[in-house]
């Protein structure tokens, strides 16, 4: 079985139906963490874990978090996203929108998890959106200002020819956008490492979910 399974589960168990009150009654969630007064909710956490188990961004495989990993990685976007909106840095073309969530539900439909049970498409075009955004903004914000030298590369294509037992030997073009894309990783850690260390944070005990 699907390790998160269990724990999403549980937290369906404990939260069912949560932010679908029935008419007449409200429904109190649970607090996830709190990032610079915006708050994050367990439910949002489950969907996030949920999404990324599921693999419903096309283009991206399957990664099983714990619900801990899960709310990490949700105030890191969170983070991202305040500091887009306050530079207006980064927009979604309605196209490229619209094509990536009929895929996302697709993906989410073929997935295995009852987690998806809980989930709407309402809530899955809206992660969509927030993921094509990040996208967006991290290449304004930070992919634009990182290159790799051609030293570099003629390097690393040079250690590659000369270690015993390679295969074949990927042309300086593939080396290059290995290279670039592992440097832009890395960049993006960095600016999450910097923005997380100043900003205001206040993380809710969630317990063994």
């Amino acid at each position: 079985m699907n390790p998160a399974v269990p724990i999403l589960l549980v937290l369906l168990s404990l939260f069912p139906g949560a932010g679908r009150a029935d008419e007449g009654y409200r429904v109190y969630e649970s607090t996830a963490a709190s990032v610079n007064g915006e708050v994050l909710f367990v439910s949002e956490v489950v969907r996030e874990a949920c999404f990324l188990g599921c693999a419903a961004m096309p283009g991206t495989g399957a990664e099983i978090l714990s619900l801990h990993e899960a709310r990490d990685r949700l105030i890191l976007d969170t983070l991202a996203l305040q500091e887009q909106r306050k530079l207006l840095l980064g927009a979604v073309d309605n196209v490229t929108l619209e094509g990536t969530a009929r895929e996302a539900e697709s993906r989410m439909a073929a997935c295995s998890s009852p987690c998806k049970r809980e989930i709407t498409t309402e809530e899955t075009r809206e992660w969509i959106r927030r993921q094509l955004l990040l996208r967006d903004f991290f290449n304004r914000r930070v992919a634009v200002f990182v290159d790799v030298k051609r030293d570099d590369v003629e390097r690393e294509v040079a250690h590659r020819s000369s270690s015993p037992g390679n295969g074949g030997v990927p042309t300086r073009q593939e080396v290059r956008k290995e290279m670039l894309d592992a440097r832009i990783k890395q960049e993006i850690r960095n600016w999450q490492t910097r923005a997380a260390s100043k900003s205001r944070m206040i993380l809710s005990p969630m317990g063994d979910r």
